[in-house]
């Protein structure tokens, strides 16, 4: 009990600070150390005391804080380990706070790579603040209703490009390092401030309405640019016009960084997103950027410029920036598109529903509903008042909140105002009740006849090949979308070939990736005289089917498996080098006479200097190989040590999983001597857990 009562008075502490003090202004000059994973400067804050107030407190996680001036004067303080409290020396009216700190921020600020490493090109500091809190690295606001308008300086090694929110003004020259000066105009909530560092490089194109749109990239992944950045422009002009609101910054930076934890993040003016999507013209097909890009770009208006003021209203920043994604999807790839995402999506909701029994209007709902069902209901409202009215009521609602925080009843008062929506009814049964309304959902869908065909095809599930086998090829050589085509494949997988195989040639001849990627992944079983249609698979413009494909052939002839590998000698894949793990792996299995040096190389990419993507891969099939090869357990131990959650319990699991097993638990002991100390304390961890 006295853990929510501490948190509920915090709260209410703090809900009193921001209705008596409003920080106005942060100026911030910081140096980043990233071998010793540091971050120090100084800090000065402009900020208004509207009412008397006995203490006035800032975040500061586990911080040095020194030298702290009220109105430039010292003044005596409190560090509690997570918030500096100043008690003195400010009066009613304009103040000024400043001080100097120091962190060696555990979350938040990520440093990735090994910055003593001459010959390594991974290197990058990045942060991400939702969820995590900035205090960990610059003393701000946990409290999202705290708007500052952020000035940053940060001074780093000039070989690097920093990058931060706002407009760059001035690069200075400091030494061995450059200081980079960045200018906020307008106020934003903490967790929005970013920096991100690494070896970039950009191009820049004017949106219609002239915002410099700066996309960058890392210098090894120039020939990717296109594809990662493709229709980009377009997103943004069509989100301009569509949310009817001038985007409320003065450029728009997309930055992509390694093992990142999320997809991406909509840091003000600044996105940072994961690079597995940094994509080529076939990776494009695999998994790309467009969605992510749309959704990030959309909370710059549904997240930055009005801030829900409460978890319980976080659908108003990730149901929003989800629905004005999918209608630029829409844009883009057209209304099947469109509607088959709905559908899957009302398919999951339904689903959720039966055990998840959290509304969308509370903290505590799930990403699905947060996302998905928002996205849903504002749907409804769309199609209810139609696609002017609503584009007024969220002008409206984003003019008169904008800078502000806003709350569920603000954005639904917009709503009412503009139509007879009953929105009491809708808040109702759509946001406060944890049911999905299938039936709503499923008339809005039957609006698109694409969806209708889809479902009728469905229900031929139950019905005999025979009586559809006319339909199917009739579908098959139709211009319905391809979902209709791929269910067609699943309906038809356990047939005989003889039974199925017109259909089988037919997908094949459709050209579409997706439809032959269903060829590949639903024909385990390949007879002689198809097998030449499916080897063509292996050319695909997919790297998911290239390696379905692979797999398949190579179980189905294995007389023909030195001739697959020479197929696949020069694959990659996508980031995370699946093809080229695939190679090595199967190289060595078929004992190629470079086996010695196929094996080196996947050991190599079990190492710190790759991803997390690559390292997984690889550490999965080097074991499988050799599970006693003390580099790659040393490199399974380092990666118990990261800073990416999944990797890390992947890791872990993998390492209990091998304990397990005789003989395990004295080579990981035999490696303690030779780890670093944080190495030897998670491995210690797990050899001292109980069996």
């Amino acid at each position: 009990m006295r853990y929510y009562i501490f948190l509920f008075v915090s709260f209410i502490s703090f809900a009193q600070q921001t209705q008596k003090v409003d920080f106005k202004t942060a100026f911030g000059n910081i140096s980043i150390n990233p071998i010793e994973k540091k971050v120090s400067g100084s800090v000065r804050y402009v900020f208004e005391v509207k009412q008397a107030i006995d203490t006035i407190k800032i975040d500061a996680q586990k911080m040095v804080v020194s030298n702290v001036k009220i109105n430039n004067k010292v003044v005596k303080y409190t560090n509690t380990g997570k918030a500096i409290n100043l008690f003195e020396g400010f009066k009613t009216g304009k103040n000024t706070v400043a001080f100097t700190y120091e962190a060696t921020p555990k979350q938040t600020m990520y440093f990735n790579g090994d910055f003593t490493c001459a010959n390594c090109n991974n290197q990058q500091v990045w942060t991400q603040g939702q969820g995590k809190y900035t205090s960990h690295w610059f003393p701000s606001f946990d409290d999202v209703n705290e708007k500052v308008i952020f000035n940053l300086n940060v001074s780093f090694d000039k070989k690097y490009q920093v990058l931060s929110n706002g407009v760059l003004l001035n690069e200075y020259p400091n030494k061995n390092e450059m200081i980079w000066q960045y200018e906020m105009k307008n106020p934003m909530s903490s967790y929005l401030l970013a920096v991100a560092i690494g070896d970039f490089r950009h191009q820049v194109v004017a949106s219609k309405s002239g915002i410099p749109l700066q996309m960058f990239i890392q210098a090894k992944d120039t020939l990717k640019f296109e594809a990662t950045y493709r229709y980009s422009k377009q997103i943004f002009d069509y989100l301009e016009e569509e949310i009817g609101v001038k985007y409320p910054w003065k450029i728009y930076k997309q930055i992509p960084v390694e093992d990142f934890l999320y997809a991406g993040m909509e840091n003000t003016s600044a996105t940072i997103f994961a690079e597995d999507f940094v994509v080529d013209d076939i990776g494009f097909n695999d998994r790309n950027y467009v969605n992510v890009n749309a959704h990030e770009l959309a909370h710059q208006w549904f997240g930055d410029l009005v801030t829900a003021k409460s978890g319980k209203h976080h659908w108003l920043q990730e149901g929003f920036a989800t629905y004005f994604a999918l209608l630029a999807e829409r844009k883009i790839f057209g209304d099947d598109y469109f509607y088959h995402q709905l559908y899957r999506t009302s398919l999951q909701l339904r689903n959720a529903s039966r055990t998840d029994q959290i509304p969308l209007m509370d903290e505590k709902a799930s990403s699905l509903t947060f996302y998905q069902k928002g996205a849903w209901a504002l749907h409804l409202i769309r199609e209810t008042i139609g696609p002017k009215l609503f584009q007024k009521a969220v002008m409206n609602y984003l003019k008169k909140y904008q800078y502000q925080n806003a709350e569920t009843d603000d954005f639904l008062a917009e709503v009412r105002k503009v139509s007879d929506f009953d929105t009491e009814t809708f808040k109702r049964v759509w946001l406060e009740d944890y049911q999905f309304r299938s039936d709503e959902a499923n008339a809005l869908l039957r609006k698109n006849d694409f969806i209708v065909k889809l479902i009728e095809t469905q229900k031929m599930r139950i019905r005999p090949f025979s009586e559809s086998k006319a339909m199917f090829k009739e579908l098959m050589q139709s211009n319905v979308f391809y979902p209709v085509k791929t269910e067609i494949l699943y309906q038809i997988k356990d047939l005989p070939f003889e039974d199925k195989k017109e259909l089988l040639f037919l997908a094949l001849q459709t050209k579409d990736v997706k439809v032959r990627q269903s060829v590949a992944e639903f024909t385990e079983e390949i007879p002689l005289e198809f097998k030449a249609d499916y080897e063509a698979l292996l050319d695909d413009a997919s790297y998911d089917t290239r390696e379905i494909a692979f797999m398949n052939l190579w179980k189905n002839f294995p007389e023909s498996r030195t001739a697959y590998l020479e197929k696949a000698q020069n694959w990659i894949g996508g980031n995370d080098k699946s093809l080229r793990s695939l190679f090595l792996t199967f190289s060595i299995e078929n004992q190629s006479a470079e086996k010695e040096k196929y094996y080196n190389e996947l050991v190599d990419y079990t190492s710190p200097k790759y991803e997390s993507s690559v390292r997984q891969n690889a550490i999965i099939n080097a074991l499988a190989i050799n599970e006693n090869d003390p580099t790659v357990l040393k490199n399974l131990v380092n990666a118990t040590t990261h800073y990416k959650w999944q990797f890390t319990k992947f890791a872990r699991d993998k390492i209990r999983e091998l304990l397990l097993q005789e003989g395990f638990r004295s080579l990981f002991e035999k490696l303690l001597p030779s780890l670093t100390e944080s190495e030897k304390a998670q491995l210690q961890r797990l050899l001292d857990e109980k069996k």
